[in-house]
Order: structure tokens, then C-alpha cells, then sequence
């Protein structure tokens, strides 16, 4: 819902604040006072085009700021948050609409600039305008026939949830059939050459990490000889008769070891060193048994060295072409196996999926049947339900029709295209909304459909205990217009049944509408002449410029406004008589 409105600089209003309550409000005033440009911010807050020239002359731009709340729509507030703005922890989001005279406009939403369509987006959700200078809400047959679905009831809804769900499958369903049907060639030729990859590797059979262990069998047997003789040189250092050190590296350990021990009596220091000595010896010891039989076991195998060099040409021919090592082959030849398998399974799972495709086939025609139904019935009491209200709205032989006829070809929302058409009166053709009916009456209309979906949609959720969307706050002007007497008060009457169930805003120059409200504003405008309100009221006498305030009556001020509303003189005590039978009336009828 919103909250209130800001207005700066916006055709003759200088600055204006708007609050909006719960229920019915009423925005009243004199001819010219500036009545639209209230539903002209309204506009833009709610993503409308930006019109440089409604700019207040002589102010360099028009500021609209608004505070909606969204707690109870989380779609809002998600939108918003994608948007990058931030809903305030009381569960509202500012919003924010300049427009320059020089013809930029900039929006903003919970702090966060913002492109014009992301508001228009959200208005859809939040706000519905009724008005000759406005869409209609149901201007789409997709709208119409979702409120349609709406005023039949949740069981109906239970049955459209169904049908939508089996529709997504077998959208679902039929992709994946086209894609498999598409690509069978490609399937094909994929499946071959997985199959002749895995059969080279089968008949290689390489084994995990045999490639690095045959590149070092080469190395070492392409070099055998000089292994050889370094390895030999190694060992007689160590534990041979090395003619240049006069003995081995080993028995020069021994005696540091025995020298070290007999002298350790005197000083338990060289006991120690003795100690990690003889360790050394220990260790060198096996380095040259080591070496001994390493020199012993290599020899030179022409043959081994061949045979090794052909089977790591056998490996390599593989890693070209399915990996960097022998690992990433084996890694590939395993999941190529799987995508083989899913390859060949393609004609099984192509027949089991349009087993399932024929299946819900038969179960969409059954809910369609189902929802086509439904609708019918709906229509018929939504038909009904409008035309009753119409009769009170001075529209009396006026009717709605809501037809309910099969479509061209069923889709995600059954086999029905709805349309809601009007006959002005008896024998007239119906006609779509919107077309051979006139602003007001339009709006007429639009508030008995609106009236009878509300009235369904409560019903509805009371009956069942479940939870209803939110209405939108509905906004209406020129709802009222060719109409008096008791007609009007019964457009009232309409209007504060509708505020029942969601916030309503209504432009209206009928006291007997204004008399229902549940908050009363006055727009006034002043003159720099004074011509007008007091100067309290905005008047700008340097400027010599009209401008226009809003302010809220209760008690005797309201009581004074309708008087004006009635008879153009707010002191008659005739029509102030007149105006506080109105309330009381209003009271009463509610």
C-alpha cells in the first residue's frame, strides 16, 4: 500500500505532502486546483512517463517521493533487492522520481538508482489505476483470465496448480526429445569415436604410472656403463682399497671411532662423538652394501632397453591424444565408458520419454476439461455478480459478458481464451472493455469488476483458511463522472466496500462519494492576488504563480468541504445540513 506521497515543483503544487491511510481516501477540490497533478506524481512514483513541461514554471526540476509498503508482497520486496535497493526494517522502500526542466528524469527505489521499468514493474504489483487516462489492470486477456481463475476459487486454482505442473513436464519432456532427435547423428558419430579410443586403450592395457617408471628403466639401461663405473668408484671410496686415501672411508670411521672411545674415560664428551661416529659407520656400512649389489645387478640388456623403448612409444601414442600421463589416459578411458553408456542408452530413454509425453497428454486433456468448466461456471457468477453492481452504478441494462471460448491450440494455462466484454444495454453487441463506453463509465465498470473479484477473493480465503495475495491499492478517477443523486451515493457505497478489503484512492468531485471516506483531502490552491486559500496554503506572490496545497479535513472542516462539494457555499446552512446527512447516511449504509 502507499503510505504518502511528497510532491515538489510539480505543476501548480510548490510542495505538497499526501498521506494515505488504510480504507477509502477521498482527494476533493475546486476545478483547476490541481486535483491531477496529485495522480501525475502518483504516475510517475509509479514508473509513468517523465513530461518535462509538467515541471512547476520556474523551478529547475519536479521532485515525487513515495513510501509504499511491501511486507506483504515478498515478490516486491525481492524485486527490490535485485534491483539493489533495500526495504527499511518497518517493511517499507522509499521511492524517489525526478524529472528536470530540461527534460532528464532519474528514479530511484530503497536508495538505489533505478531504471524507469523497474518501477513500472513493481507498480503492477502493488498499485492499480483506473482512469481515462489510464490502462486498465484487465487490458490482456492474460489478465482477464487470471482474474477469472481467481474469483473461481481455490479449488479451481488447485486444479490450474495441476495442469501447470504436468504442462512444465511435458514442455520439459519434449525438449529433451528434440534435442535427442536433433543430434542423432552427432550422438553417433560421438559414440564411435569414444568406442575406438577405449579400444586403443584396451589393447595398449597400459597400467597406473607406467610411463614414469619406463622412462627411468631406459635411462637407466641407455647408461648403464657409466652407472656402472660410478657406482664402483662410490663403493671402493667407501668400504674398497682406495690406493690415494691409503684405505676406505669406512675403516677411517673405525679408528676415529676406537681413538674417540679409549679416550672418553678422561672426558665424557668425546664419548658422545664416539657415539654418533659409530652411528655414521652403521650408515655407511649399508651405502656400501648397497652399491655392491646395485654394480653386481647392473649390466647392460640391449634387448630390456628395446623392449622398453617400444612400449613407451606405445604409451605415448596415448597420451596424445587422451591425456598428459598414463593417469589422465586411465582417468579419460573411465569416463568415456560412462558417456558410452549414457550414448547407447539414448533410443531407450527417447521411447520411455514420449511413453511419459502420450501419459500427460491424457492426464493436460483431463484438467483442461476440468478448468474449461470451472471457468464456465465462474463466468456465469462473475457476469452476474457485475451486472448487479453495474445497476447501481447508473449503468442499469448495462451488462458484462465473460466468454469463455476454446482457444487455438492449448497452452500453459489450459485450452480457454477468456474475454470480458460489455453490452451497454439490452441488444447492443458486446464489445472488449475499454471500447464504445466512455472514460467514466469505463471506470464504473472497472470498479464493479473490481468490487465483485475482492468481494470472491475474501469469501474465498475465508472459506478455506488459506492465504490470499494481497490486493493492490486501487486508485480511480472520473469514477464518478456522469452520475448524481442515488447512483452516486451507491458509487460510494462500492467504493467503501472495495476499502474493505485493501487501500482505495479516489479523485472525486461528488459529495456523496467523498462522504464515505475513511480520510478526506483538500487540495487548495492560492493566487498571489489572494484570490484563493490563505497565504498559509502556499501562495508565492514574487512569482506570481498559482499553487496548490493538500491538507486533510475532519470534523466541522470536512463537513464544510462537502457543503462546498454541494452547493458551492461551504457556509449554507442548508448544505451543510445536507452534507451531515450525507455522513450519517454513509455511516449507517456501511
Amino acid at each position: 500500500m502507499l503510505e504518502e506521497i511528497a510532491i515538489e515543483n510539480l505543476g501548480v503544487i510548490r510542495a505538497a505532502r499526501v498521506p494515505l491511510a488504510d480504507g477509502l481516501t477521498v482527494i476533493t477540490g475546486e476545478t483547476g486546483a490541481g486535483k491531477t497533478m496529485v495522480l501525475t506524481g502518483l504516475g510517475l512514483l509509479m514508473g509513468g512517463k517523465a513530461d518535462p513541461a509538467a515541471v512547476r514554471p520556474g523551478a529547475d526540476g519536479a521532485v515525487v517521493e513515495g513510501r509504499l509498503r511491501v511486507a506483504a508482497h515478498p515478490g516486491v520486496a525481492a524485486r527490490v533487492d535485485e534491483a539493489g535497493g533495500e526495504v527499511d526494517d518497518d517493511g517499507t522502500v522509499v521511492v524517489l522520481r525526478t524529472v528536470a526542466a530540461a527534460g532528464r528524469s532519474r528514479a530511484h527505489l530503497g536508495g538505489r538508482g533505478v531504471p524507469q521499468a523497474v518501477l513500472a514493474e513493481i507498480a503492477d504489483e502493488l498499485v492499480t489505476v483506473h482512469g481515462q487516462a489510464d490502462q486498465l489492470r484487465l487490458r490482456t486477456a492474460a489478465k482477464q483470465r487470471e482474474a477469472l481463475d481467481t474469483f473461481a476459487g481455490p479449488d479451481h486454482q488447485d486444479d490450474l496448480d495441476t495442469y501447470r505442473a504436468a504442462w512444465s513436464e511435458r514442455a520439459g519432456l519434449l525438449a529433451e526429445i528434440d534435442d535427442l532427435t536433433a543430434r542423432a547423428a552427432e550422438r553417433a558419430r560421438e559414440a564411435e569415436l569414444l568406442r575406438l579410443g577405449l579400444a586403443e586403450v584396451e589393447r595398449v592395457d597400459p597400467q597406473p604410472g607406467e610411463d614414469a617408471e619406463l622412462t627411468a628403466l631406459v635411462g637407466r639401461l641407455g647408461n648403464a656403463e657409466q652407472l656402472r663405473v660410478a657406482a664402483q668408484e662410490a663403493h671402493d671410496a667407501v668400504a674398497g682399497d682406495d690406493v690415494e686415501t691409503a684405505g676406505s672411508a669406512v675403516e677411517a670411521v673405525e679408528r676415529a671411532r676406537r681413538a674417540l672411545e679409549a679416550a672418553a674415560p678422561d672426558d665424557p664428551t668425546l664419548g658422545g662423538h664416539a657415539t654418533r661416529i659409530a652411528e655414521a659407520g652403521y650408515l655407511l656400512a649399508d651405502v656400501a652394501t648397497e652399491l655392491s649389489s646395485y654394480v653386481n645387478d647392473l649390466q647392460a640388456d640391449p634387448a630390456g632397453l628395446e623392449t622398453a623403448h617400444a612400449r613407451l612409444a606405445a604409451l605415448t601414442t596415448l597420451t596424445r591424444s587422451y591425456g598428459e600421463t598414463i593417469d589422465d589416459v586411465l582417468r579419460w578411458a573411465s569416463d568415456a565408458g560412462l558417456r558410452l553408456l549414457d550414448l547407447d542408452d539414448g533410443g531407450e530413454r527417447l521411447a520411455g520419454m514420449r511413453e511419459r509425453t502420450a501419459e500427460l497428454d491424457a492426464e493436460l486433456a483431463g484438467a483442461a476439461e476440468r478448468l474449461t468448466t470451472g471457468r464456465r461456471k465462474a463466468a456465469e457468477a462473475l457476469s452476474d455478480a457485475v451486472t448487479q453492481e453495474l445497476s447501481g452504478l447508473a449503468m442499469k441494462g448495462a451488462r458484462l459478458v465473460v466468454d469463455v471460448a476454446p482457444a487455438d491450440e492449448p497452452g500453459p494455462w489450459g485450452a480457454d481464451q477468456v474475454a470480458f466484454l460489455l453490452e451497454p444495454h439490452p441488444g447492443a453487441p458486446a464489445r472488449p472493455l475499454g471500447k464504445g463506453a466512455s472514460g467514466g463509465e469505463l471506470s464504473r465498470v472497472m470498479l464493479a469488476v473490481e468490487v465483485a473479484l475482492a468481494t470472491a477473493r475474501v469469501e474465498a480465503g475465508a472459506g478455506s483458511g488459506r492465504a490470499t495475495t494481497p490486493l493492490p491499492t486501487f486508485v480511480f478517477d472520473e469514477v464518478d463522472a456522469g452520475v448524481g443523486g442515488r447512483a452516486a451515493v451507491e458509487v460510494g457505497r462500492r467504493l467503501a466496500v472495495l476499502a474493505r478489503s485493501t487501500q482505495v484512492v479516489v479523485v472525486t468531485h461528488l459529495a456523496q462519494v467523498a462522504a464515505f471516506a475513511d480520510s478526506h483531502l483538500v487540495v487548495t490552491k492560492s493566487t498571489p492576488e489572494g484570490g484563493g486559500a490563505a497565504a498559509d496554503d502556499g501562495a508565492d506572490p514574487e512569482a506570481g504563480i498559482t499553487v496548490t496545497g493538500v491538507r486533510e479535513v475532519t470534523d466541522d472542516a470536512r463537513v464544510r468541504e462537502l457543503a462546498r462539494m454541494l452547493s458551492g457555499q461551504e457556509e449554507s446552512a442548508t448544505a451543510r445540513q445536507h452534507a451531515v446527512e450525507l455522513l450519517e447516511s454513509s455511516t449507517v449504509g456501511r
